[in-house]
């Protein structure tokens, strides 16, 4: 179940992580690679193709009132939004490093969306969300991608 229909938690952003698609992750390597480290995050819902290849999962962080769905994407639709981000991002003042992840999102043609939420304590408020949690999955997902994740609302590349 998505993250959308569980009334415990509450749609934030979305994060993007572009990379080739011939880096596409297996199911088994994202589940290791966001099960490794000290942080306890909680797995569920994972969904892979035939061949094992990654499709979704759900990643739920308790200790920091957070959850995300994760969904992997390809084709002309995200070639056509690489080609809109380069459009964009060449109208920014971008430094050093943020070049080079300019150049290595040109050549993206996969993605994989973080749909981030925060939990919804008993008073229906929002409980406050600490982003640590999302910057740890995000560089996970990176290098296991050998990709660049955006923050599309700040216009940062991660």
């Amino acid at each position: 179940m998505s993250l959308f229909e569980d009334d415990r938690y509450q749609y934030c952003d979305t994060f993007f992580v572009y990379f080739e698609a011939g880096n596409r992750p297996s199911l088994a390597d994202i589940e290791k690679a966001l099960s490794s480290g000290g942080e306890t995050c909680e797995l569920a819902d994972a969904k892979s193709d035939a061949d094992g290849a990654f499709k979704s999962i759900t990643v739920r962080s308790p200790h920091d009132s957070s959850a995300m769905d994760i969904a992997f994407v390809s084709g002309e639709e995200v070639v056509e939004q690489v080609e809109e981000l380069v459009a964009e991002f060449r109208q920014i003042s971008l430094e050093g490093e943020e070049f080079d992840k300019l150049d290595q999102i040109k050549t993206a043609d996969a993605r994989l969306d973080v749909y981030q939420f925060e939990r919804v304590s008993d008073s229906q408020e929002p409980d406050m969300i600490d982003p640590g949690g999302l910057f740890l999955v995000l560089e996970k997902l990176n290098r296991l991608c050998n990709g660049v994740g955006l923050d599309p609302q700040s216009k940062t590349l991660l």
